[in-house]
Parts: structure tokens; C-alpha cells; sequence
């Protein structure tokens, strides 16, 4: 009995002792949340790979010539063509004059510049002619220029120049009147070479930024044709040619400015100013300004204006001064 009473203590103490022990292991270690999860292992690749191996190897490459041509040419050609008309039925109110006018012009330019050369080839042509009801037909527009300048450079700005120049009419020139019963009359003043210039000039050219330049001609020679022996008669002047001659040549120091800009966009200013000095008259300086504005409406269609003021004392002793305005199509050859 004694036996059985220890075997029970000794069961109950031991239980007491497990107790302690695992409350005291619970009050120490924190209860973590746990996820069952699944893993599972990555099948291997049935194709091995390995790691690439780089070989670098010099090479020689022979020198290849390309076939390149470098164009020292720029050119620009233009033709215009205007055309003016205008109809009234003959019980018209308000009055008018039936007409058609008809006008053309053709810009050819030519351009090459290589290290110290420049050489500039122009060429100008322009003729028009209007025609009203019951009077003698008319020229709006008559003029053949030709300029030829090569040049070399001699500083940054300056340049050493020779150039050759024509300069002359397509057609015969009238002074209109009437006679003494009314009816139109007309007198030719002027015709193709009569007069035409011929100009030799050498000197100096100023050309700071590329749309104005400045000549300075301090040798020119000049010569002026009159072809048509009888337009003295109705020219006494005779443009200085001596009457019964069709020659005649002056030395002289001679001042040409040119611009050409686009001052905005699709609108173009050119200028060009004229001085011829005779040495022989240098108190009668001859002098011809040309400005042309030109507005691009489209790639077809242009707005022009130009004007001329002139002074020539072997035709008039007064300014001379001519303005057109025309709208007509344009073409840029390629």
C-alpha cells in the first residue's frame, strides 16, 4: 500500500514538472503564423549550354576610292509669263477700252565658287507689249542684259574683278502723238543696238555678306552702238554717237551695287545701281537704278513690281523713270 501511494506522488510531481516546463517554453518563444507551402524543383535543361568564347582578329582594310564629283556650278533659271486683258461691250455704262496686254521675262543665272575663284554668268530678258481698241500697239517692258564677272578673292572681303557686259533692245521704240486731223502718230527714238552697249571693267569688288556686293570699276571702257543711221532725226542727241557714225567709245570709272534678298518670307527685294563716270565728262555722271520686288503667292504664281529711274544726258537731259506692275504665273526650271 505504502508502495502504491509513492508510485502515484511520483506521477502527479511529474506531471507538475512537465507542466512548468512547457508553460514556461510558451511565455518565451512567440507563436509564429505559418503557410504550408509546396515547393518543387526546377527541371534541368535536357540541353546543356555554355558560355560563348569571343575571338577578336585583326583584319587589314584596303583603301577604297569612292567616285564623288563635287559640283562648283549653281544655277537658277526662271520664265515668267503675264497676260492682261480686258473687254467691254460698246453700250458699256460706266466706259472702257477693250485691250490685251502681254509680257514675258527669262532669268538665267550661273554661279562658281572654288577656294579663291568666283565667276558669275546673268542673263536678263524681258519684253511686253499692250494693244487698246483703236490705238497703235505699245511696249510695256523691252530690255536684253547680259553681265559676265570672274573674280579673285584677295582678302576676306575683297576681291580683285574683270567683267564684260551688254546691254540692248528686242524691238522699235515710239514716241506717240497725234496730227493735225486727230489720228495717232508714231516715231521710232530707238531700235535693237541703236543703242547697244558693249562694257569692259576692271577694278575692285567689296562683298561683305552674300546678297550685296559693290564694284568698284576704276578702269571701264564703254562703247555705244547705233546701228540705225536715221534716228537722228528724231534723236538729235543720237545718244552720243556722233551723227553719220554708229561708234563710239568712252574710258571712264564706273560704281555697280548689287542686292538680292529675301527681306520675308516669299518676298524677294532686287536692286542693282548703275554709275558710269566719263573721264572726258565727269560732270555728267550717267546713272540707272532697277528695283524689283517679287511676292511668291504659290509655287506658280507671282506679284511683281518693278521700277527703273534713269539718267542719261545723251538721250534727255531730265530723269527718266518707268513702273510695272504685273501678276502672272512663274516656272523654276530645275
Amino acid at each position: 500500500m505504502r508502495k502504491k501511494l509513492q508510485h502515484t506522488v511520483f506521477i502527479i510531481l511529474a506531471y507538475i514538472l512537465v507542466f512548468t516546463i512547457t508553460a514556461k517554453a510558451q511565455t518565451e518563444i512567440p507563436q509564429i503564423d505559418t503557410i504550408k507551402t509546396q515547393v518543387s524543383n526546377p527541371k534541368k535543361n535536357p540541353l546543356a549550354s555554355k558560355n560563348p568564347i569571343n575571338f577578336i582578329k585583326k583584319t587589314t582594310i584596303k583603301p577604297q576610292l569612292l567616285n564623288i564629283k563635287i559640283n562648283y556650278w549653281r544655277t537658277q533659271s526662271t520664265i515668267s509669263l503675264n497676260i492682261n486683258q480686258a473687254a467691254f461691250s460698246n453700250n458699256w455704262s460706266g466706259g472702257g477700252v477693250n485691250s490685251l496686254a502681254l509680257g514675258g521675262q527669262f532669268l538665267y543665272k550661273a554661279e562658281y565658287n572654288k577656294e579663291r575663284v568666283n565667276y558669275i554668268t546673268q542673263l536678263d530678258l524681258i519684253y511686253g507689249k499692250l494693244k487698246n481698241r483703236n490705238q497703235l500697239e505699245r511696249k510695256t517692258n523691252d530690255r536684253i542684259f547680259i553681265d559676265n564677272k570672274a573674280a579673285l578673292q584677295i582678302s576676306k572681303n575683297w576681291y580683285f574683278f574683270g567683267s564684260l557686259s551688254f546691254e540692248s533692245q528686242f524691238d522699235i521704240g515710239y514716241n506717240f502723238g497725234k496730227d493735225a486731223t486727230g489720228n495717232e502718230t508714231r516715231t521710232s527714238i530707238s531700235n535693237f543696238m541703236a543703242p547697244g552697249y558693249v562694257t569692259e571693267s576692271v577694278g575692285f569688288e567689296y562683298k561683305p555678306v552674300t546678297y550685296f556686293s559693290l564694284r568698284l570699276g576704276t578702269g571701264t571702257a564703254r562703247q555705244t552702238f547705233v546701228l540705225d543711221t536715221t534716228l537722228y532725226k528724231n534723236n538729235p542727241k543720237n545718244f552720243g554717237v556722233p551723227i553719220g557714225k554708229v561708234f563710239r567709245n568712252e574710258l571712264a570709272f564706273q560704281v555697280v551695287a548689287n542686292f538680292d534678298k529675301n527681306i520675308a518670307p516669299n518676298l524677294n527685294l532686287k536692286s542693282r545701281y548703275l554709275m558710269f563716270a566719263a573721264y572726258e565728262k565727269i560732270r555728267h555722271i550717267d546713272q540707272r537704278l532697277d528695283v524689283t520686288l517679287t511676292a511668291k503667292v504659290n509655287k506658280f504664281i507671282n506679284v511683281m513690281v518693278n521700277g527703273v529711274a534713269l539718267y542719261d544726258d545723251d538721250f534727255s537731259n531730265a530723269l527718266q523713270t518707268s513702273q510695272a506692275l504685273s501678276i502672272g504665273m512663274v516656272y523654276n526650271l530645275p
